[in-house]
């Protein structure tokens, strides 16, 4: 979608120089009605009696901006330019002013129920740092910008969890979860996307919640623990055939014992079961008759 405003700039006098001219002229008109049929020097001016709504109406054009802020300014329906600078300033009082704050807001989004791309049900919220960045599209091409914001953002949030795994695909890769810092990126991007029509500049966002929905929850444990199992016997299996291995061969090396092939089955047999057993092994002895 293609914006309709751009932004522009308004130049303005400064209101400390404004400010003593429009004094100067308001009490000479001040004087000439009061002033002078009091001295008994005249009657009041009709030029005084005109000037006074006029001044009055002319000081409508003394504005004062906050660091940070921006006024919005449209002559008879047209957008006639916005003036960022802060400080005391008078411009043509036939300008209609709108305030509008261009510092850094929080966001933060709604938990928000999203399959992703496994299809499984996660609960996910992001905080997101904005902030406006051209203000006649933030006024002027949507009805309410903060709102917008506010709705775009979750739209993001769910494209971009929708287009992940959880922990990760086969090969751990686009994962929701272990790659926090790729996810943040993509977040912002896609929320800026979102809202460039508004004029809106995205700082930073980042998930803040994250974990699988209540209904699946519980099974989701169950699987990671199950994986924590298989992956921590694989490295037990790992160590003890190498601790077999270099077991049977010091012994043979030094001489310590000559074993046969059969004698070697049983060696490894019972050192794998002792060094893989979860529970305690009591050894057994074989004291037959030769």
């Amino acid at each position: 979608m293609k914006a309709q405003s751009e932004e522009g700039n308004v130049s303005g006098l400064s209101g400390w120089l404004a400010l003593p001219v429009w004094l100067a002229l308001f009490g000479t008109a001040i004087w000439h009605i009061v002033g002078v049929p009091v001295t008994g020097q005249g009657m009041p001016s009709i030029t005084a009696i005109i000037a006074i709504p006029l001044l009055m109406f002319i000081s409508k054009g003394f504005n004062i901006l906050q660091p940070n802020q921006a006024a919005l300014f449209t002559f008879f329906g047209q957008y006639a330019g916005t003036m960022k600078e802060s400080g005391f300033f008078w411009v043509n009082p036939f300008y209609a002013g709108q305030r509008i704050s261009l510092r850094v807001h929080n966001l933060t989004t709604p938990t928000l129920k999203v399959n992703d791309r496994a299809g499984n049900p996660v609960e996910v919220a992001a905080v997101v740092v904005w902030r406006v960045a051209d203000t006649a599209r933030a006024l002027f091409d949507v009805e309410d910008y903060g709102t917008y914001v506010v709705i775009q953002s979750e739209s993001a949030v769910r494209a971009v969890v929708s287009s992940r795994w959880y922990d990760g695909d086969s090969h751990g890769l686009n994962s929701l979860r272990g790659d926090m810092d790729a996810v943040a990126r993509l977040l912002a991007e896609t929320i800026q996307e979102h809202v460039l029509l508004a004029g809106i500049e995205i700082v930073e966002a980042r998930i803040a919640h994250l974990a699988y929905a209540p209904e699946i929850a519980s099974a989701m444990l169950r699987r990671q623990q199950a994986e924590a199992v298989v992956s921590a016997r694989g490295r037990i299996v790992e160590g003890a055939v190498s601790m077999v291995k270099m077991g049977i061969e010091q012994l043979e090396a030094e001489g310590v014992v000559k074993l046969a092939d059969a004698d070697r089955v049983k060696l490894v047999i019972n050192l794998m079961t002792v060094l893989v057993s979860d529970n305690e092994t009591q050894p057994v002895l074989n004291v037959g008759k030769d």
